[in-house]
């Protein structure tokens, strides 16, 4: 039968962390949601006053105060009530008001796309939690017993549900490092989520239950008698990892639970940090500890406050096991995070310096209001609830805490964005290193700056951190900004020269320039500019609004300009740029039918390349504009295409290839035929064309010929 939870359960649980504490309001508290939720009923249909009193409750056993608990019993009476915010202000204060109001405001989605609402979903919980963090203690206890019974629920929004709780409740759980509540959020996640896998899990575990169990007090008992021995006094227990965990572990290492050693983990609570050290000598002189596996995060804090050492040994029948050694005060900080730092703070309001305590969320808070975008967003919250942290120091011996994975340009961006974006070079330990270089606990970075550096686009590829990746994209987006800018004003100019017209002489005066960019719609003549090096507007377009040309009679063509000839006669159209010199690339020789993008060339018009060339690859991508061919035109038209075409080393081939190539109606400019070694004939020729129909054909014709081993198209 589950226990029904009663107002005196809360009280009394706030008593036993708080045995001073005045609980009139929680009582209060009681009788106002008792009225406002009558007679509503959950899924479960039981009465709607079961879930805040149970949410209450949640908090209390955090070690929570009295008006944190309050907040817990109103939570819902604004959002499912007819209870408004000034009667919550009326009767309980601003506080208390100003916490449900911001539960409120967490819950009011209903725009937007899934994506969307789950990015404006984190983003209100952000804000909320970083005004007053216990906005976010009151969500995680509600999403806990929301868990609890979920059963209740439709199949679809079980899913639906335990997937955001994995997503998002369970890394800020952890963040705030409250474990016990992140481990219940993960598990019960799980069992919603992969339901046989779960009892798999289960079942396993439950048939070595015995075993397991006469396992750990075996090494408890001999861990009690080895500390004993050294007169070191704690506690000594031993737990079963959780099912989430442990699932984990199995998809990562592909393997089954079988052949699952470290399953168990070990704890020992000491009184002080010297007896912390003390008891982690006493365990390395029983068991051998594994290289690398030594974490202290006693001399070196997690963000999230948690301290501890971690140590993983061989154990007795030659396993591994992990074994922490933390004091009292961290255990209870482990346990129960903020909320533990929260249970001495009720007698006072929270504070911006509350919030410095926590780095992540000042970063949280700064990335909600920088990246726009739904997907950049929740890219970047992922990256900062998943961190899985590397702690490193300055020259001056300052921590910096980043993500796994991450690399001096990241540690730049982490110290200053100037220093991220006048990077050069770094040095790691004293030592040279490459920037995509990944640093390890307990590097030294020093970095080294340029103030005629800026970021390269190829940092994109291995930063890790959110704020890193912003950063360069940023100055990225400012520099090819600006590269625009000075293209368009190059291009406008040349254009207006032709008719007499200084575009300097128009900036100057900038009436009519600006009058121009009004009518395209452009806020800024700068962005005007851009439009045009960018090629989204064409030189025309501005100048003949300049000159206030009329524009042209149906049918009638704007300009005899090398592009308009060329499109006449079939070849090719530049998308939105009609007066521009059109050249095609000698590099990758396009021709109609392949798919071809344009490249803005100063003083040069644009170059058309196929999409695919290696030198378009390398060029700068605000210079590149779209470009399509035009078959209307002359079909006469021809295009010069190197090929290449191997062949078995035979006398009179090249005739048999040249004939071919008569077959197939094309002319050949130039040839040239080499062997090898291995007696395999290699030639090249440059043939002329119509299009990548025609180009088919030729090389369908040279296959048939039995000596032909390969032909292909050359570029570069």
């Amino acid at each position: 039968m589950v226990r029904i939870i009663r107002l005196q359960d809360i009280v009394e649980e706030v008593q036993k962390h708080h045995p001073e504490a005045d609980t009139s309001i929680i009582e209060k508290a009681y009788v106002f949601a008792a009225r406002a939720h009558e007679g509503q009923l959950r899924k479960d249909g039981g009465p709607y006053l079961s879930h805040p009193l149970e949410v209450a409750y949640i908090l209390a056993r955090m070690g929570l105060g009295p008006r944190t608990v309050t907040c817990g019993l109103l939570h819902d009476t604004v959002e499912d009530t007819s209870t408004t915010i000034d009667e919550l202000d009326e009767f309980f204060g601003e506080e208390i008001t100003d916490i449900v109001n911001g539960i409120t405001k967490i819950s009011q989605l209903t725009f937007g796309d899934r994506r969307t609402q789950q990015a404006e979903y984190i983003r209100k919980m952000i804000l909320s939690m970083s005004h007053d963090i216990r906005v976010l203690l009151v969500k995680l206890a509600d999403r806990m017993h929301n868990m609890r019974t979920l059963g209740f629920m439709p199949p679809d929004k079980q899913r639906r549900i335990a997937q955001e709780t994995l997503d998002i409740y369970a890394p800020l759980a952890g963040r705030l490092g409250m474990f016990r509540l992140k481990a219940e959020l993960e598990d019960l996640a799980f069992f919603y989520l992969e339901p046989e896998a779960y009892q798999q899990i289960q079942e396993g575990l439950a048939r070595k239950k015995g075993e397991r169990e006469k396992y750990i007090r075996e090494i408890c008992d001999l861990l009690r008698l080895k500390l004993e021995e050294h007169g070191l006094k704690g506690e000594v227990s031993g737990r079963l990892k959780h099912f989430h965990s442990i699932y984990r572990k199995l998809q990562a290492q592909q393997i089954t639970l079988d052949e699952l050693y470290d399953l168990l983990a070990f704890r020992i609570i000491v009184n002080s940090v010297s007896d912390c050290y003390e008891a982690l000598g006493v365990i390395h002189a029983i068991f051998r500890p594994v290289p690398g596996r030594l974490k202290d995060y006693i001399g070196m804090p997690k963000a999230n406050m948690y301290q501890s050492i971690h140590s993983t040994v061989i154990g007795p029948y030659g396993e591994r096991m992990e074994i922490q050694i933390r004091a009292q005060e961290m255990h209870r900080v482990a346990e129960e995070g903020i909320a533990a730092h929260w249970s001495y703070k009720e007698r006072r309001a929270y504070t911006a310096k509350d919030a410095e305590r926590f780095t992540w969320l000042k970063q949280m808070v700064d990335l909600q209001k920088e990246l726009k975008t739904p997907t950049e967003f929740l890219e970047g919250v992922r990256l900062e609830l998943y961190p899985d942290e590397v702690y490193v120091f300055t020259p001056q011996g300052e921590v910096k805490e980043l993500p796994r994975g991450a690399t001096p340009v990241d540690f730049a961006y982490a110290i200053h964005t100037e220093v991220g974006n006048r990077c050069t070079g770094a040095k790691v330990n004293g030592r040279m290193a490459p920037l995509r270089s990944e640093l390890q606990n307990g590097d030294t970075v020093e970095i080294i700056t340029s103030p005629h550096h800026h970021p390269s686009r190829d940092w994109l590829q291995f930063v890790k951190t959110t704020k890193a990746r912003h950063k360069i994209r940023q100055w990225l987006k400012a520099a090819e900004q600006e590269q625009s800018i000075a293209l368009g004003k190059e291009m406008l100019e040349r254009d207006l020269r032709k008719n007499g017209v200084s575009l300097q002489k128009l900036l100057k005066e900038g009436d009519e320039i600006k009058r121009v960019a009004q009518e395209l719609s452009f806020v800024r003549v700068d962005d005007l500019l851009a439009a045009v090096g960018h090629g989204k507007v064409s030189p025309g377009q501005v100048s003949n609004r300049i000159l206030r040309t009329p524009p042209p009679a149906a049918g009638e063509p704007l300009l005899e300009t090398p592009a308009r000839k060329d499109r006449e006669e079939g070849a090719l159209r530049i998308k939105d740029l009609d007066d521009l010199l059109v050249r095609l690339a000698n590099c990758c020789q396009p021709i109609p039918g392949d798919s071809i993008t344009g490249y803005i060339t100063r003083g040069k018009g644009v170059t058309i390349h196929r999409t695919d060339c290696a030198y378009l690859a390398r060029t700068e991508s605000f210079r590149q504009i779209p470009a399509e061919w035009d078959g209307s035109g002359d079909k006469k038209r021809v295009y010069p295409v190197r090929i290449q075409v191997v062949t078995v080393d035979k006398p009179g081939l090249l005739a048999d290839i040249t004939s071919a190539l008569k077959i197939a109606e094309v002319n050949v400019t130039k040839a040239s035929v080499e062997t090898t070694p291995d007696r395999r004939g290699i030639a090249a020729f440059t043939i002329q064309v119509a299009d990548q129909q025609h180009l088919d054909r030729v090389f369908a014709g040279l296959k048939r010929l039995k000596e032909v081993i390969s032909v292909r198209r050359m570029t570069g």
